[in-house]
Order: C-alpha cells, then structure tokens, then sequence
C-alpha cells in the first residue's frame, strides 16, 4: 500500500496564463482570477471592405454597398420626359409632323368617303321618284298643272322636296347637244344651226350634287350637209 500511494500521482492544475498562452500575448484563462467572474470573449471590430457585417451596413436599394450613383429613379425619368417636352428634338418633332398629316389625309378621305355614300343613298331614294317626276312633266306639257290646281300644288311640292336633296334637272331646247348629258334619240337634218342642237326634250336629265343621274334623251337637230 505504501508503494502504491508513493506511485499515485496527484491531479495537476496548469494556469493557461502561465503557459504559451495566445498569439497576441494575451492570457486564455477565461476566468479572472482577481475577480472570479468570467472572461467574455472579444469581438473584433469588422473592417470596413473587408466583408462581414460591412455589407449589411451599406444603403438600402444598393447592391454594391454605395454603388447606386447609375440608378435611375422615378424622379430622374420624369425630368427627362419634362425636358423632351418642353425642348423636343429633331426625330420627334419629325414624327409629330409626320403623324399631323396623316391624320389630315384620314379626316380628308374620310369626308370624301361619307359624301359619297351620302349622294349614293340619296341617289338610290331619289330614282324611285323620277317616273313620277316624268309623268309631271308630260301633265306640264298637256296643260294639267296651270292654274292653282290641286295637282299642281303638289307637284310644285314635290319637285321642291327634290330639289332640296341636290337633284337638279336640265335639258333644254336650243341648248347645244353634249354627249356627255344628253343621249340623242333622233337626229333631224337642219339649215337653221350650224351645230348640233337640242331640238325637244323627251326625258328630263337630273344631276345629283355634281353627278350624272341620267342623261337627258332628247331629239337632236344637226346641220344639213
């Protein structure tokens, strides 16, 4: 028992401070042993450029810690449109005029376009009308509508309802004979006219706006040979 109590060897208890301790000569015993309290471990302060927290430090909206001079925002691009507005450059005034006159041609065309068709269903309403203005003008040529007749007061009438839609009648005699207006029925040889000549109206022509509606058929005088 003695040998074995001789040979025991005792728990030994070394003091980090009195070693090797840090790299940075400060002691590692992590309790103090002046006051007993423990030792907190030291955070180094992070290195501005260095990473670590310096990347969560830097301005919101920035993801290059600062780098945002290049963003544009909200601000910025409507200056610009305010400035391209008040001082326009060359391209836009350009296509501002290119556009101005298409524009112009459109409402032109579409004018054109919508008085035709106006004269064209005027056209079509008025054609059904013009045998009753024939059989008018054959009761003119008879004597019926003299006087103030009944049926010459509506037949005043509605030569006037026509006339307000744009229907214009021609065809006289003595006028000279266009084959343009006029479609020759008959041809009499004449010493009294050096040109042809409209020598009687069998059929009113009418003319609607500036179009021909029908030509007017007529008996021609032409000069003898």
């Amino acid at each position: 028992m003695s040998d074995e109590n001789q040979n025991h060897e005792e728990p030994v208890i070394r003091d980090p401070s009195t070693s090797s301790g840090q790299a940075d000569g400060k002691p590692s015993r992590r309790i103090d042993p002046e006051t007993g309290e423990v030792r907190q471990p030291e955070v180094p302060e992070p290195v501005e450029g260095t990473g670590g927290d310096s990347a969560a430090s830097a301005p919101a909206g920035s993801a290059n810690g600062g780098e945002d001079d290049d963003v544009l925002t909200v601000d910025d691009i409507l200056n610009a449109a305010q400035a391209e507005v008040q001082e326009p450059s060359d391209e836009h005034l350009a296509d501002l005029k290119r556009v101005t006159a298409e524009y112009a041609n459109y409402r032109k065309r579409t004018e054109a376009n919508r008085e035709v068709e106006r004269e064209r269903a005027i056209g079509a309403a008025v054609a059904v009308l013009l045998p009753v203005l024939d059989d008018l003008d054959r009761a003119e040529k008879h004597g019926d509508l003299e006087g103030d007749a009944p049926f010459a007061t509506i037949a005043a009438k509605l030569r006037a309802s026509v006339e307000k839609l744009g229907l214009s009648p021609f065809g006289e005699v003595g006028e000279p004979f266009d084959p343009q207006r006029h479609e020759a029925i008959f041809q009499q040889p004449s010493d009294e006219v050096e040109t042809d000549t409209v020598a009687d109206v069998v059929e009113t022509g009418y003319t609607l706006g500036g179009s021909l509606l029908r030509a007017a058929k007529v008996v021609v005088k032409t000069p003898q040979q």
